[in-house]
């Protein structure tokens, strides 16, 4: 039987969101099966765990940090998360170098580590995309000045798409090998702060 993939996200500018989907087609033509659904629709309308037999979840990188609402999801979360094969994955601009597109060498992958009570089986550094014409004008004065520490575009009219779709391919048959065995990376940094459809289709709304 095709094992079945959630693909959970939080998405603000729909780039994650496209990533996401990305990951559940790829799922898909390897016979998985697969859906995808925003963290709020989760929180929202709920899931059905038993459903699937693999749970990813991703998260973009803003302003150095992540939205709140992905560390009140993974706590509030956690228990059906940690029963099945797992991952998370990330996206950053700052994955645009060899680097920084690595588990260990990303240091936003590590903050997620360090405060997340959910601890994920498995780890995957997706780049993003700078889209300066998309965002308020006082974001890309902050984005802007972020760029210019990390020697990345400051054009405010730049447009660059920096996700390398075909790794994104290879991350959703990656996510099936969890199922069946195939050795996943794990977490390697100290454990985190204490806090309190049918066969072949993706779904979304």
């Amino acid at each position: 039987m095709p094992k079945s993939v959630l693909v959970l996200y939080m998405s603000r500018g729909g780039h994650t969101a496209r990533i996401a989907r990305r990951v559940c087609e790829s799922i898909v033509t390897a016979g998985g099966r697969a859906d995808m659904m925003s963290l709020l629709e989760a929180d929202k309308e709920g899931v059905d765990w038993s459903r699937y037999d693999i749970v990813a979840l991703g998260a973009p990188v803003l302003y150095g940090t992540y939205d709140r609402s992905v560390f009140d999801f993974v706590t509030r979360y956690r228990s059906p998360l940690e029963t099945k094969p797992n991952s998370f994955f990330n996206v950053s601009v700052v994955a645009r170098t060899p680097q920084k597109a690595t588990v260990e060498g990303n240091r936003y992958m590590q903050k997620f580590l360090q405060l997340s009570p959910w601890r994920p089986r498995h780890l995957k550094v997706v780049a993003g995309k700078v889209d300066y014409p998309s965002w308020p004008w006082h974001e890309q004065l902050m984005i802007q000045m972020i760029m210019k520490f990390t020697h990345g575009p400051t054009d405010r009219t730049a447009i660059i798409d920096y996700t390398d779709w075909d790794d994104v391919a290879a991350y959703g048959r990656e996510l099936l090998g969890l199922w069946s065995g195939v050795p996943v990376c794990m977490p390697t940094t100290p454990g985190p702060r204490q806090t309190k459809q049918p066969s072949g289709t993706i779904s979304s709304t």
